[in-house]
């Protein structure tokens, strides 16, 4: 019993020094802003901000508003743009249809998968990123090529990825919709039917290949469940059996070696 009086004594003046240290800070907070305030004119500020609408003095201000404003979109939209207009849509899948294949639940977790297809992706992308330096922002640094002109040679080698991973079923699909005829030429096809017939095309491979990563284990599942119940233990879950054995059969025939080289493969095919 007095035990508890002493540990509620405790944090009776536990709680009464952090009031008194709250109330302190709040003073000294209010008198430090009060003391800034009245020294305002004495200490000299370096700079100030300005923000408003201003009336432009020529056309060069508002191009150059705009400017700015398409590559703040650009830098806003930058992790959307890097998910749906590179491989990291049919890595990621994949490797999320592996993990659920093998029934492990969280293991690995979801970062680590998300910085695998990351890293993976960084690497299946190497040569693309290496082009477009190459092309566009070597030359338009030394002043040797516009922007527009560094622009259009910086998206060709992304274009080309694109439409060697897209299915011309896909393709075709999107380009009726959009009512566009026949094309001469690549150069010709509209961006906003190249990059939903990309997406529906990674998506469509990544699922064929999650259905074959899938047969294997359910293979198992289904050898274990005919054993459990021709046994007769119909009440222990063959989840619980069976994911041992698939577990063995990653590491046998090095899942994760066989599984990455091939869906890098599928990149350079």
């Amino acid at each position: 019993m007095r035990n508890k009086i002493q540990k509620q004594d405790v944090q009776f003046h536990r709680r009464k020094i952090l009031s008194f240290l709250g109330v302190f800070v709040a003073i000294f907070s209010l008198g430090g802003s009060q003391i800034i305030w009245a020294a305002g004119d004495a200490v000299p500020i370096p700079f100030s901000f300005d923000f408003g609408i201003k009336a432009a003095e020529n056309g060069a201000d508002v191009v150059n508003s705009l400017q700015i404003l398409f590559i703040l979109t650009l830098i806003a939209m930058a992790p959307s743009l890097f998910l749906m207009l590179t491989s990291f849509t049919r890595v990621l899948v994949v490797l999320h249809f592996t993990r659920t294949a093998l029934g492990t639940q969280q293991a690995p977790p979801n970062q680590v998968l998300i910085g695998l297809a990351l890293f993976i992706t960084l690497f299946i992308m190497a040569p693309v990123g290496v082009r477009i330096n190459d092309q566009a922002l070597q030359p338009y640094a030394r002043g040797e090529i516009s922007q527009q002109a560094a622009i259009e040679k910086g998206v060709a080698p992304l274009w080309e990825f694109m439409l060697k991973q897209t299915n011309d079923k896909d393709l075709k699909l999107f380009m009726e919709i959009a009512e566009v005829g026949t094309v001469q030429s690549v150069e010709e096809v509209p961006i906003t039917a190249i990059i939903p017939a990309f997406i529906i095309s990674e998506l469509r491979a990544a699922f064929i290949m999650g259905f074959l990563i899938y047969i294997p284990f359910i293979v198992i599942d289904m050898v274990v469940s005919s054993t459990l119940m021709s046994m007769g233990m119909m009440m222990l879950p063959p989840v619980m059996i069976s994911m041992p054995f698939k577990l063995l059969l990653f590491i046998v025939a090095d899942g994760w070696n066989l599984i990455i080289g091939q869906l890098v493969q599928t990149f350079y095919r």
